[in-house]
């Protein structure tokens, strides 16, 4: 079926019209290309949107108080409710399905800011009294001195650690901000670390104008003893996210006197959800490139068969010759269907390495660092290339048959006469 006299025969009958079996080709490769290139950009755009999750636990989830919105209890509606340490201490001990725990304050509410000053430079930033655990839920890297620890907890340091976007304003000269004093609302703390944020977008510019503090200095020095103004969790790797959040809010509602029924007394975002709607969404995107990218290849594989059609149309003479001298249907097929699948198969190989190669010149052209990366090394995996070669092959057995059985119907008789 190989031999170097059947190759040198479909050499020859490929290029015997030149310009015919170009254009035939390069739908082909047209289709294979367009393939590449689709999933190298939705796997560009996966690995930047996955990225601005990096270092996150997208196993979390966030609870914060809000006002009811209806009566339970004997209580009215309207009413604010307000967490304690007593709920941190009751979802440690009742959340055994949660690996963190973390109480959170925030100085001006969500969005908000407090004003911060160091020296004769002054602005507003998003103040946090935070637990040291919450460096395993939020997207942080600390690049300069460290973060919180619990002896800071213990022991109610005033220390605090700096964003990027803080330390540029309040050491506007590059000054080593480490050992520094900055005042947070006439309160003195002592620098002892900065990091930044390995987020993008809008999340990277909030994080960059954020300032931890312990949470028990938060609590004495801003007049909020006792009290928690939202939860970040994070369940355990064995458990959906999903189900620890639903005991959380019922734990929750039953101590404040909430009714079960009231979806706004006490609100709550699911990271592990949104973040199961983005792979799903990426998967579908995907679904779609390759039904995009195999129809267009479809239409290759189309004129190729069109094309061969026509091909054994103008070779029947040969082909009667061929039967009548004993060759087999299969032999007469054979030849059919291999021109059919080296024309594709070339012509998509091709195509292959185009597209791989374009997205090379793409992704090297790409910015190497920065946190605003929304797409990020785009390319093909090894096994959606198989796919693409499997889809090649399968494309030029299928765009052959039709024209190799034409062939094994030609009556040797009629194929000896004809002009």
């Amino acid at each position: 079926m190989f031999d170097l006299d059947h190759l040198q025969e479909i050499w020859v009958a490929l290029t015997r019209n030149r310009l015919r079996t170009f254009l035939t080709a390069f739908g082909v490769f047209w289709g294979i290309f367009l393939l590449v290139i689709l999933l190298g950009s939705g796997q560009g755009l996966e690995n930047g949107v996955n990225q601005s999750f990096s270092g996150m636990a997208t196993n979390s989830f966030f609870v914060w108080g809000q006002r009811t919105s209806k009566p339970f209890a004997g209580l009215p509606a309207g009413r604010q409710v307000e967490f304690l340490d007593e709920d941190t201490v009751e979802l440690r001990r009742e959340l055994t399905a949660a690996r963190v725990i973390a109480p959170r304050l925030q100085l001006g509410g969500f969005r908000g800011g407090a004003t911060v000053t160091r020296g004769t430079e002054s602005s507003a930033f998003n103040v946090m009294g935070d637990m040291p655990e919450i460096s395993t839920i939020q997207s942080l890297y600390v690049d300069r001195g460290r973060f919180l620890n619990r002896f800071d907890v213990e022991d109610k340091r005033k220390i605090a650690v700096l964003g990027t976007r803080s330390v540029e304003v309040l050491f506007p000269g590059g000054e080593d901000p480490l050992g520094a004093t900055v005042d947070i609302n006439g309160v003195a703390f002592q620098v002892v670390g900065t990091f930044r944020s390995r987020n993008t977008g809008d999340g990277a510019e909030r994080d960059a104008e954020t300032i931890f503090v312990p949470f028990t200095a938060f609590q004495q020095s801003f007049n909020a003893i006792g009290r928690v103004h939202w939860f970040a969790v994070t369940a355990r790797p064995d458990v959906e996210a999903t189900a620890v959040e639903e005991q959380a809010l019922a734990l929750l509602r039953a101590r404040h006197k909430v009714s079960p029924e009231d979806r706004r007394g006490i609100g709550s975002f699911n990271l592990a959800e949104e973040f199961g709607k983005i792979q799903g969404l990426f998967t579908g995107i995907r679904l779609l490139m390759w039904i995009v990218g195999i129809g267009t290849l479809s239409a290759g594989a189309i004129g190729v068969s069109n094309i061969l059609l026509i091909v054994v149309r103008e070779r029947t003479k040969e082909l009667g010759l061929r039967r009548a001298v004993g060759a087999t249907p299969w032999k007469v097929m054979s030849q059919v269907i291999v021109e059919a699948v080296l024309l594709t198969a070339v012509a998509g190989l091709l195509g292959l390495m185009a597209g791989v190669g374009g997205l090379e010149l793409v992704a090297s052209q790409l910015p190497q660092s920065g946190d605003q990366r929304m797409f990020l090394n785009p390319g093909v995996e090894l096994a959606d290339a198989l796919r693409a070669v499997a889809v090649l092959v399968v494309s030029g057995t299928i765009a052959g048959m039709l024209p190799a059985r034409r062939a094994v119907a030609v009556n040797p008789v009629v194929a000896l006469r004809s002009e």
